[in-house]
């Protein structure tokens, strides 16, 4: 059993507390009023600054100090968020990941910057903030009739699993203490006889009286954190009530609407009420209180925290099941005893419930992608003042956690070079009769097996003069060469080109869409640009779910076998002779009246022997691009279970990787995209003689 380091727990936690926080902080310099988006805030770093304190992160919890009060100011309405506050307020943010995750690398000088432009943007300076404690007493003052003046009545009911989060309302109790003198009654009514205790679920309610005159704001400040998890009446002591506003705290079968307590009361506190009468024995829970254990119940086995590790060695396991349950029915339809075939048959469908289980595990809504990019445009918008609103869609569509890792890197290029390239300054954009503000829209969606991904922009689209030009100048092509619009906008993925006039922190050196070409590539996956100029441009990624354990199309040709992904298959057809005959020597196929060209794998690896008499066709698509793979047999459909190739067959781009079969021998997985773009270059070339 791994032992659990709180340490790298409370790490992992403040991490996903500072990605909420950088959320709110973009949504909020939107709308800057959003009085849950800086109570959000606030949550956020009173949070870190507690739990930092707590496992030794001192510096995080004096830093974070100066923040939080100014989101307290914020809140109680002393003054207003604005776009300064919000940006220094990210900065912040960034400061306080660095503090947690590698406090070694930072420079104090960089936290007292922060720091002292928080404290000019508030008016908080070193004078102000002498008198800012006289003048929140000041302001907490009641006004004179103020029907608080008197005190509060509070009645306080937790939900029964809350001390199994964690929590201890003693504290939330000494908190209300330290708001003024107050008497704490506690109602032991629901709390059953010894034998039957269970320690870790609270049943105890309580009754304060507080004599302060503090807000109600304040006294509900204290269970900011226990809101969701409790219920909670609050009362002016002046409005007569001594108990029940509304909550009944009592069980079904009390003789009393309160029942045995054991009051707990300050020195200078009223005497204790007078004895109440004894409660019969503990009856069924009442509604309300039934329905509170039901939530605390759901609560705890709503998620688990699980490290990536043990998701990737549990795929590695699923994928060596699968491999040998392959085997086991190789076996089993080698022989004729019928209950080893029907045995086969079941570990066959429990091994594909569990690759699909396991899969769904893995699987990551592109929205914990999408978010992270909502910062990068805030910053490229503000460093080149270029207004841009930043949409996403389809959020909610998921990928296997591997694929997004490794698409991040590609989507900051991609967006980059929009905001940067695409997107025009101001003027440009009036002159066009565009709104002065751009628009990038990220959007994910599916297709079949495959998730499409789309980077579009609103700008000035691609300028294929000036990339032909480019190309030119750099010897990638002859002056005047026939080339399409198509094959020109490809020397954008070429390394080492760039548009850019001047090199700047952000482009101008050629290496971001080179970077997305290969990371997409080695990805199994393809890229679609397409451009409208004055309108804009999009970027299409094409890219398979997952890259662990696919289904696929078991082939033959000559004595090799191969697989072809199940998902870029649209139809198997028989090629007959008289469709040969048809083709006059050229390779297309006539399929329901549209040419498609066609490949013989048996060429195209060099095969020996002669082909089978009744050869096959097996038409693939990759977007709208169709071409047929002539293959001597189809063998059937596989579970195929992906293995990258070595570093030596790295130029060998017909084969994305390899599987191992039922035999025990490997079988190679054919790169459809490439065979596709091959099929089409042949097609090309077939189709300029008859034009010539």
């Amino acid at each position: 059993m791994m032992e659990l380091d709180p340490t790298e727990t409370f790490r992992q936690e403040a991490s996903e507390l500072l990605d909420s926080l950088e959320t709110v902080l973009l949504d909020l310099g939107q709308t800057p009023q959003d009085r849950d988006l800086i109570d959000a805030a606030f949550r956020a770093l009173h949070t870190i600054k507690g739990s930092g304190a707590m496992f030794g992160f001192d510096k995080v919890a004096a830093f974070t100090h100066d923040f939080e009060t100014a989101f307290d100011l914020i809140r109680k309405g002393k003054i207003d968020a604005n776009h300064d506050i919000v940006t220094v307020s990210l900065s912040a943010r960034d400061y306080i990941r660095t503090l947690i995750e590698d406090p070694d690398s930072t420079d104090p000088i960089i936290g007292e910057a922060i720091v002292e432009e928080l404290q000019r943007l508030i008016g908080a300076g070193p004078a102000a903030a002498k008198n800012a404690a006289p003048a929140a007493e000041t302001a907490a003052e009641p006004a004179p009739g103020n029907p608080a003046s008197a005190g509060w009545r509070i009645e306080i009911a937790f939900e029964p699993g809350i001390l199994r989060n964690g929590t201890n309302p003693l504290v939330l109790l000494d908190d209300l203490r330290a708001l003024g003198p107050c008497t704490v009654e506690a109602d032991l009514g629901a709390v059953p006889v010894l034998e039957e205790l269970d320690p870790e679920t609270c049943l105890i309610t309580w009754t304060v009286t507080l004599e302060s005159a503090c807000s109600q704001e304040e006294i509900e400040d204290v269970f900011m954190f226990v809101r969701d998890e409790m219920k909670l009446v609050i009362a002016p002591l002046a409005a007569g009530g001594q108990s029940g506003f509304g909550l009944d705290m009592s069980m079904p079968g009390d003789a009393a609407p309160a029942t045995a307590t054991a009051p707990v009361v300050e020195p200078e506190a009223a005497p204790a009420p007078a004895a109440r009468a004894a409660a019969p024995a503990p009856a069924a829970p009442a509604p309300e209180k039934a329905e509170l254990n039901r939530r605390a119940e759901d609560k705890g086995t709503t998620t688990v925290r699980v490290q990536a590790e043990r998701l990737d060695e549990l795929m590695d396991r699923v994928g060596e099941l699968v491999i040998a349950q392959a085997r086991l029915s190789q076996i089993a339809h080698s022989g004729t005893d019928l209950a080893i075939k029907a045995i086969a048959e079941e570990i066959e469908r429990l091994a594909s419930g569990l690759r699909d289980s396991t899969m769904g595990v893995r699987m990551v809504p592109m929205g914990s992608l999408f978010g992270r990019f909502r910062r990068l445009v805030h910053d490229l918008s503000r460093d080149l003042g270029k207004p841009v609103d930043f949409v996403t869609v389809g959020e909610d569509t998921e990928m296997d956690k591997t694929m997004i890792e490794r698409l991040a890197d590609p989507l900051v290029h991609l967006i980059r070079n929009a905001i940067d390239h695409g997107i025009e300054n101001a003027d440009d954009r009036a002159r066009t009769a565009k709104s002065a503000t751009g628009r990038i829209e990220l959007a994910a969606r599916y297709v079949g097996a495959q998730v499409l991904v789309t980077v579009q922009d609103d700008g000035a689209g691609l300028n294929t003069a000036r990339i032909r030009a480019k190309a030119e100048e750099n010897g990638l092509i002859a002056p005047g060469a026939n080339l399409s619009e198509h094959e020109i906008h490809q020397f954008l993925f070429h390394p080492g080109f760039s548009t850019a006039k001047t090199i700047s922190a952000l482009s101008g050196r050629g290496v971001g869409m080179d970077v997305v070409k290969r990371t997409i590539e080695a990805m199994r996956g393809t890229i679609d640009l397409t451009t409208i100029p004055g309108h804009g441009s999009s970027v299409t990624l094409r890219l398979p779910l997952t890259l662990a354990i696919i289904d696929g199309l078991l082939i033959r040709v000559g004595e090799g076998r191969y697989i072809i992904p199940l998902s870029a298959v649209e139809e198997c057809i028989e090629l007959t002779a008289e469709a040969e005959a048809r083709a006059k020597g050229r390779s297309f196929l006539n399929v329901r009246g549209d040419l498609v060209p066609f490949l013989r794998l048996r060429d195209v690896f060099d095969a020996e022997g002669q082909p089978d008499p009744h050869q096959k066709v097996i038409v693939t698509s990759i977007g709208d691009t169709r071409v047929g793979l002539v293959v001597d047999q189809i063998i059937g459909s596989h579970q195929t279970v992906i293995k990258s190739l070595s570093k030596l067959h790295s130029d060998v781009t017909m084969f994305s990787g390899a599987t191992i079969l039922g035999d025990g021998s490997a079988a190679l997985i054919l790169d459809v995209a490439q065979l596709v773009t091959l099929g089409q270059s042949r097609a090309e070339n077939d189709r300029t003689p008859e034009a010539a």
